[in-house]
């Protein structure tokens, strides 16, 4: 009965494992912002962030201990005799306080720290957006690979149809005895590279939806269902660098380092200024002496008088810290600049290649009509015909090819300029 249930466990592991999943595109990416790895692990760190902000709250809230203390002397001494006896030694000795201390001045450095931790937050969700938006082009780029992948499957049986449409004239006119084995050995060797490319396109399709799987946290075969072509008409230049520059994720990362930089510059300035601190207690002891039980309160001070150009060197390099901040802004917007003209680029070099490949396509596929044509009524040879064949394949291929590069280069162009979500219609 064990081995039965057992057997049966296994069976159902194996139908679930090799259970199809059937994806959309916007499923796909909602999918990815959901279970992906690498975006639930930046969403932890802002949860980190928000921890140690709480961490430096803490340092200006105030704080209550207690602490005692069990003494055991070797000897004990009193004064006084009858009612007046008080004993200001006892032998087991014991005694316990309750502090409460409060800080109430420390030259603001709390205050900086604090808003720097704020600005940690920021950061922390700014690089959880850029997470977000990566794993997006990756996942749509897997996946439109899958689709393309699919596509040259169906460009390849079509091209097998065609070296068979060769294969089958060729032995026609071969049976009929007007030509020799020739042609038929090369209609063959065309089939069968035809054949193999096949095997590679599906190779191909096979490594992509490997990847897709991985991103998506998926098992078994994956069917896709290929997307329309619905990115957001493409705003000039100057609107898309205007974005990039405002509001792109390392940009406003690079931003909130330099007003971190520039906190650090006033909190340290803040070491030359005095400390306060507020102390009370309330004390209960086995000593009777001054009395048993009472309580106290006290402000403590620690006024800096010279510190041995420790401050200073330490506002000093605060200071070049926040240099270096203001240059690391600079480089970061200079990168999105050319990061989106870059794209730009090569979106307009995708846009025209997949335009001269359709041109392409067309005339091979007029060629091979007209060479077919003739070769069925034996006005051209068999190399003819094996030409403009090779010619629409490739030119098939090309096609897909740069229809993929196209749909890439319009996605790498709104990830650039920063707006990744909305180019793919992903809100959340």
């Amino acid at each position: 009965m064990k081995a039965t249930v057992t057997a049966m466990l296994i069976a159902l592991c194996a139908v679930t494992a090799n259970a199809q999943t059937t994806l959309t595109f916007d499923g796909a990416l909602r999918r990815a912002l959901e279970v992906n790895n690498s975006v639930e692990q930046s969403r932890e760190y802002i949860g980190v962030a928000a921890e140690q902000k709480a961490q430096l709250l803490s340092a200006v809230l105030p704080r209550i201990s207690i602490t005692g203390d069990l003494t055991r002397n070797s000897i004990e001494r009193t004064f006084g005799n009858g009612s007046d006896k008080t004993t200001i030694l006892p032998q087991n000795n014991w005694s316990y306080r309750m502090i409460l201390q409060q800080p109430v001045f420390a030259g603001r450095r709390e205050l900086r720290a604090y808003n720097q931790a704020k600005l940690n937050i920021e950061n922390a969700k700014q690089n959880s957006r850029l997470a977000e938006d990566a794993i997006l082009l990756r996942v749509a780029s897997n996946y439109l690979a899958v689709v393309n992948a699919g596509r040259r499957i169906d460009i390849e049986k079509r091209n097998v149809e065609l070296a068979q449409k060769r294969l089958d004239q060729a032995n026609a006119f071969y049976s009929a005895g007007e030509v020799t084995k020739v042609d038929v050995f090369r209609a063959e060797t065309a089939m069968k590279a035809a054949q193999r490319l096949m095997q590679v396109a599906e190779q191909t399709r096979e490594h992509a939806a490997a990847q897709l799987r991985e991103d998506l946290d998926l098992q078994g075969p994956l069917t896709v269902t290929p997307p329309e072509h619905t990115v957001p008409p493409m705003p000039d230049e100057a609107a898309l660098i205007a974005n990039a520059t405002e509001s792109r994720a390392d940009v406003e990362v690079a931003e909130n380092n330099l007003r971190i930089a520039s906190l650090e510059v006033a909190k340290q300035r803040g070491f030359w200024w005095p400390t306060v601190t507020l102390e009370a207690g309330w004390i209960n002891q086995a000593t009777a002496f001054p009395a048993d039980q009472y309580k106290y309160g006290t402000l403590h001070f620690n006024i800096p008088v010279f510190q041995s150009g420790e401050v200073n060197a330490r506002v000093a390099g605060a200071k070049h810290q926040e240099k270096a901040a203001e240059l690391a802004v600079e480089t970061v917007k200079a990168a999105a600049r050319e990061d989106v003209h870059t794209a730009i680029a090569d979106l307009h070099a995708a846009q025209t290649s997949l335009q001269l490949a359709q041109e392409q396509l067309s005339a091979a596929q007029a060629e091979y009509d007209q060479a077919f044509e003739l070769y069925r009524a034996q006005e051209a040879t068999s190399l003819d015909v094996a030409t403009s064949e090779a010619s629409l394949a490739e030119a098939r291929r090309a096609v897909a090819e740069e229809t993929l590069n196209r749909d890439l280069a319009e996605l790498r162009v709104w990830f650039a300029a920063g707006n990744m979500k909305g180019a793919v219609g992903v809100n959340q």
